[in-house]
């Protein structure tokens, strides 16, 4: 069997493994993350363990494990950021009309907590390894965290595909420091140096006289990267490929609205979708939104109606775009719900709402006026 077959074929499956768990675990109910941060913390200590007692050992096993090992330390911080516990005392959608400069530093502060603990995990592994034959947890460490900072920055920059139907709910204000762009300068960047370094590490586990254990290192440590450019990607190609972990991704309250009202709002002239919302068209009141809306005006506009500043209105359902990705909302007695969703059938913005004596002119020019900043 080729020598790298194995190292590669480990790579992908955890790679793909890992992932799936941490989108399993950050998509359940939110009561849960408690119990799931202290087993994994649990785990973390002993993948630790680990890592120090193969630092000092240059066999194929100990490559495994220190790969492993590494792994499961940038998981932990992973699941500490999408959990909440580990993300930024900004838990606020960008303000309208900020800079680039301003998005910048409020997409920051969501994030500032898991960025330094993203750092002290880098120290501690460098720490337990100094001067360790077997060095490939940390470098395993590194390239996943340069490599997720990068694909962070491509998304702030902006690129076609957002993704954003796999954050948790909690952090959905995220897409407001994303942007949809065809491309950005720092994108050809990003690949091209991963694309080089997984090369030269594919090189040398390739060169004459490379021990097993450098073989099994390095071409794990290779085949990461080369993960991590495909990854980079899926974030230009017209290629769905968060449907890789989609099947991990538990279906939430907001994804089970989302699917309904646009399961409901295209096929609005069909009695039978109409009855889903609870109204016919003949009584219903309908606003075409902007092309793109501000997802920040949509939620201050569904708290006003809540209110009752427009009348006695029953509920209301709606899809729009936004700067970030599309988002499907719903008002019903009282509560508002919005989702990040990657809409399947209906393609254009839409709001319906039901009522008594609400003051529809002015609810509809309200809808207008959530357009986006230019």
């Amino acid at each position: 069997m080729c020598p790298y077959a194995v190292p590669f074929f480990a790579t992908v499956a955890l790679w793909w493994s890992s992932t799936g768990l941490i989108l399993l675990l950050d998509s359940q109910d939110r009561r849960t993350y408690r119990g799931t941060m202290f087993g994994a913390s649990g785990l973390l200590v002993f993948a630790l363990w680990f890592i120090a007692a193969s630092a000092g050992e240059t066999t194929p096993q100990s490559a495994y494990v220190a790969f492993a090992g590494g792994l499961v330390v940038w998981g932990w911080q992973l699941l500490a950021f999408y959990t909440g516990f580990l993300a930024g005392p900004n838990k606020s959608a960008c303000a309208p009309g900020s800079s680039i400069p301003s998005r910048f530093v409020q997409a920051l502060g969501a994030s500032v907590y898991h960025e330094v603990a993203a750092l002290l995990g880098a120290i501690a592994l460098f720490g337990l390894t100094y001067d360790q034959p077997n060095r490939i947890a940390l470098w395993t460490y590194v390239i996943l965290w340069v490599m997720h900072a990068s694909a962070k920055l491509n998304l702030f920059l902006g690129v076609p595909n957002l993704g954003a139907e796999m954050l948790p709910g909690h952090l959905s204000f995220l897409t407001s420091f994303m942007a949809r762009k065809p491309m950005n300068a720092l994108f050809p960047v990003s690949v091209t140096a991963g694309t080089v370094a997984s090369a030269l590490l594919f090189l040398g586990a390739a060169r004459a006289g490379a021990s097993g254990f450098e073989i099994a290192g390095l071409a794990m440590l290779g085949s990461l990267t080369a993960l991590a450019v495909v990854e980079h990607w899926f974030l230009v190609v017209p290629v769905d490929g968060n449907a890789l972990w989609r099947a991990f991704r538990r279906k939430s309250a907001d994804g089970a609205t989302a699917f309904r009202v646009e399961r409901a709002l295209s096929g609005a002239h069909d009695p039978a979708s109409r009855a889903g919302l609870g109204f016919t068209l003949d009584d219903a009141f309908r606003a075409d939104p902007p092309l793109v809306c501000d997802a920040g005006n949509i939620e201050r506009l569904l708290d006003a109606i809540a209110a009752g500043r427009f009348g006695a209105v029953d509920c209301v359902h709606g899809l729009v775009r936004t700067e970030a990705d599309w988002v499907c909302f719903e008002l019903r007695g009282g509560r508002a719900r919005m989702a990040a969703f990657a809409p399947r059938r209906l393609k254009t913005p839409i709001v319906i709402a039901r009522g008594q004596e609400f003051d529809r002119a002015r609810l509809k020019a309200a809808f207008d006026g959530c357009a986006a900043a230019a």
